[in-house]
């Protein structure tokens, strides 16, 4: 964690309190003690820092089935929040044919410590039916990991994510009015027929305009999805003729894009 970050209504009077694993990551890696500085921020709002002024019921940890001392500490924090930086703004939105669940569950953070604002999750021909009723669709479940990765990456904004199971649908109805203006990204392996590679002179992400990136599933998109992406805007760009995994070639497409803060 490198920035501890608080649901609103955590923050009462200008004092959050916590004892979760938060507190544990104070206590334990930052050695957290009275008087200490943190920074600290607001989900979807401000950020800043905070002056540690409590720290209650300090004690070891226990941990196993004969309740053992695990040598880490757990206790209850308090601290006297300092919030008025406005947070980076996300650079780029994604549009996703989702992977198998725990592969999501591992790319999510990941996404968010990027810079994601939007994830559309759409559902082409390679994508398993069976994803549409995995747990890692409920907020409960999902907003955790996307906190996860706020708190990695310092910033406080949270992503959005939201399902379209149609991506014809999608594509002739939303897509090219949802992301007016940005600059557009459909990913697909090369095959030796021309497909433009990333190259070394695309705009960085202090550019005015987002980007939106659109990753296919794990045995990519069929021919007629690209067409019918490449139809709302997007150009069609390769990282190379080998089939990637989807959190391989997402994390590869973004950074070929990511310029400097």
């Amino acid at each position: 964690m490198n920035r501890i970050l608080f649901e609103k209504d955590e923050i009462v009077g200008g004092r959050a309190t916590f004892s979760d694993e938060r507190a544990e990551h104070v206590l334990n890696v930052l050695h957290g003690e009275v008087g200490q500085t943190l920074k600290t921020g607001e989900l979807d709002g401000l950020i800043g820092t905070s002056v540690i002024t409590e720290i209650r019921d300090l004690h070891e940890r226990a941990e196993g089935s004969a309740q053992r001392g695990s040598g880490l500490l757990a206790g209850t924090v308090v601290v006297e929040c300092t919030h008025t930086e406005t947070a980076k703004d996300p650079w780029f939105d994604l549009v996703l044919a989702p992977p198998r669940p725990r592969v999501l569950k591992r790319l999510l953070p990941q996404l968010t410590a990027l810079g994601v604002g939007k994830i559309v999750l759409v559902g082409a021909e390679k994508v398993e039916k069976s994803f549409w009723g995995a747990q890692i669709l409920k907020p409960e479940i999902y907003r955790p990991l996307l906190v996860d990765g706020l708190m990695q990456c310092g910033t406080s904004r949270v992503p959005t994510i939201r399902c379209e199971r149609n991506l014809r649908r999608y594509a002739e109805m939303q897509m090219a009015d949802e992301f007016a203006g940005s600059e557009k990204v459909v990913a697909h392996p090369s095959m030796g027929n021309g497909e433009r590679g990333m190259g070394n002179g695309e705009r960085g992400m202090e550019a005015l305009n987002p980007y939106v990136f659109a990753i296919g599933p794990e045995g990519g998109w069929t021919e007629e999805e690209v067409v019918l992406i490449e139809s709302k805007g997007f150009v069609r760009r390769s990282l190379g003729s080998r089939i990637l995994r989807t959190d391989t070639a997402t994390i590869a497409l973004i950074a070929q894009f990511m310029g400097k803060d």
